[in-house]
């Protein structure tokens, strides 16, 4: 390893979720102090709490994510579309609001979240899943343009087609039916280890990428393009 965040102070949430495992073991390995934080961020009041004492970070890794919840538009239930966005949109902004604000304040400072290419293409089945993962990258695209002449780079990994439990376990994986859908649908005709996904993430962490600001950069395996 070339200790590429040495010395980087960094946030990650949800921790033990999604990409969190892989980014985490990366980005140890690669020099950074690594506040990991499991459990969803909150989205009410206790959110002062979560954040109390992270005043000076580097880096902060939006990752954020739900259990699937599929199901056609006729049978999506309240409580199940508020939940996507109460666990994947509203922290997404409270954390770009504190943190790129302290960020700015401060003379730079990167956030990258961790969203989804399901928006990109849309996936009939999966209607408040690629609501919430949308607006989370709409508000990507937007508050990193706000926040860029502050030398706050705000960007995200769009990803789909990366293995974890949650969303594409191994069995799934292995199956058949699976492969074969992989062979119709994803060119490069596999799923992605999450430690890939997270060399992504660590790049857009990285002093290399100062000059992106805004993108929502599809990691799909030409499932997807930015669209």
């Amino acid at each position: 390893m070339s200790a590429r965040l040495e010395a980087k102070k960094v946030l990650l949430t949800q921790c033990t979720d999604y990409m969190g495992p892989a980014i985490n073991e990366l980005f140890t390995a690669e020099g950074a102090s690594v506040n990991a934080i499991p459990g969803s961020v909150p989205c009410d009041e206790s959110f002062d709490d979560y954040v109390k004492g992270l005043d000076d970070l580097d880096v902060v890794i939006a990752n954020l994510a739900h259990d699937p919840c599929n199901m056609p538009v006729s049978d999506i239930r309240d409580e199940d579309w508020l939940g996507m966005f109460n666990v994947m949109v509203h922290p997404l902004m409270k954390l770009v609001r504190h943190f790129g604000t302290l960020m700015a304040n401060r003379g730079g400072g990167k956030i990258v979240a961790v969203t989804s290419a399901a928006p990109l293409r849309g996936i009939p089945g999966s209607t408040s899943y690629c609501a919430a993962r949308g607006s989370q990258n709409a508000f990507i695209k937007a508050a990193g343009l706000e926040l860029a002449a502050a030398n706050v780079n705000v960007n995200a990994v769009a990803q789909n087609y990366v293995s974890n439990p949650a969303y594409f376990p191994e069995n799934l994986v292995k199956s058949e039916r699976f492969q074969k859908h992989l062979q119709r649908n994803v060119p490069i005709g596999r799923v992605a280890r999450p430690d890939e996904s997270a060399e992504l993430a660590l790049f857009l962490a990285s002093d290399k990428s100062d000059f992106i600001v805004g993108q929502v950069v599809p990691f799909s395996g030409g499932w997807a393009t930015n669209v």
